[in-house]
């Protein structure tokens, strides 16, 4: 897939970030009027906070850098699911949550690469702030030079939060996450797993209830 982001580099899309850091970063029911199809409504929402609260530095980038329509937005949702409910369209590079009224928030994603990608219906059985990596022994295999655990903070490629997802209460080891590689959303980059930008991750996280359906198509 071709990136969608303008102008973008690892040095330009992040804001307050030095060099060290990118030397160290890892890989890694409601109803719409038109069901199928999406429609704009005319505003966006905001995701600026200062952060204090949080345990690690924020990962922050400049938006101007990404193409934009992955600005978080509310749009008219293409989709009938009940509110709560996380739709990621891998095709697209975006995750909706259903909000009510035939509306969604909108986020742009990096999602799995041609090959790893993963779809299914799954649950938000598990959330975590700053979570720790354990990448899996397929990763480590083809990838041996991987670490085995990768404890939380700015340089985890989790990033600054995490949303496990389950089957049949079984964990995938497919995750909704934060990443310290900006520059990967609106790309095919990951091993399956769905990579927000920290402050998306963020917002998204305090809104999706526990136990939430997540479909990836």
């Amino acid at each position: 897939m071709t990136m969608q982001i303008k102008n973008l580099s690892r040095r330009g899309c992040l804001m307050g970030i030095g060099s060290s850091l990118l030397g160290t970063s890892l890989l890694s029911g409601c109803s719409s009027e038109t069901p199928g199809v999406e429609q704009r409504v005319p505003y966006n929402f905001s995701v600026a906070r200062n952060y204090e609260d949080e345990e690690f530095r924020v990962l922050r980038v400049r938006r101007n850098k990404f193409d934009d329509r992955f600005l978080p937005q509310v749009v008219r949702s293409p989709f009938r699911h009940k509110t709560g409910t996380l739709i990621v369209k891998t095709a697209d590079n975006y995750i909706y949550l259903q909000v009510g009224n035939g509306l969604a928030r909108r986020y742009g994603v990096g999602v799995g690469r041609r090959g790893v990608a993963w779809s299914g219906t799954a649950t938000a059985a598990l959330k975590r702030r700053w979570p720790a990596w354990h990448p899996t022994p397929r990763m480590r295999a083809l990838e041996p030079t991987l670490p085995a655990y990768v404890s939380p903070g700015e340089h985890n490629p989790l990033g600054a939060r995490a949303i496990y997802l389950f089957q049949n209460g079984e964990d995938t080891l497919y995750r909704i996450h934060g990443t310290s590689e900006p520059w990967t959303i609106g790309t095919r980059a990951s091993s399956g797993c769905i990579r927000m930008l920290n402050e998306d991750i963020i917002d998204l996280f305090d809104r999706v209830p526990l136990n939430a359906t997540v479909i990836v198509t």
